[in-house]
């Protein structure tokens, strides 16, 4: 089987866990304010969260014949995830809901992985795609919480 459906939101995911990434390092350099001291590893957690995801997926996609996109164009090409140039008069909770939102598209990508495979009939991929969302929304989760806000995936 071509797995052509499933090889193409591995990619996608390789590329926007790639400027998820980005986009959490970028928080934890520009954070300032109450909740620094707390929230500064935690970025580091979360980055290192994304690189497993990244790890995992784009060997997944080789294993099963693919080509993962690894260039920093191919990236910003194929993302949907935005990233813009960071300044110093965002807040913390701005910065923050920028972070639930490209979290938030990743576990809707890792949802479509979930349905791609299924329909291409790849238990492992759907596997691999079924526990890097349940970890995305955890996180999700968590962040909202940080926000005072309830939990709305």
């Amino acid at each position: 089987m071509s797995r052509e459906k499933t090889k193409a939101v591995l990619n996608q995911s390789v590329a926007d866990l790639s400027k998820a990434a980005a986009l959490v390092h970028q928080v934890h350099w520009y954070l300032r304010g109450p909740g620094f001291m707390k929230l500064h590893p935690k970025m580091d957690e979360l980055m290192a969260g994304l690189n497993d995801h990244l790890d995992v997926l784009s060997e997944r996609l080789i294993t099963i014949g693919g080509s993962p996109v690894s260039t920093l164009k191919e990236f910003d090409e194929l993302s949907n995830i935005e990233l813009e140039t960071a300044t110093w008069d965002k807040t913390t909770g701005e910065r923050l809901t920028e972070v639930v939102k490209a979290y938030k598209y990743l576990s809707n990508l890792f949802q479509d992985g979930v349905h791609a495979t299924d329909e291409e009939d790849d238990d492992v991929t759907n596997g691999l795609f079924a526990d890097a969302k349940g970890d995305i929304e955890k996180t999700i989760w968590m962040l909202e919480s940080e926000l005072g806000l309830a939990p709305g995936i």
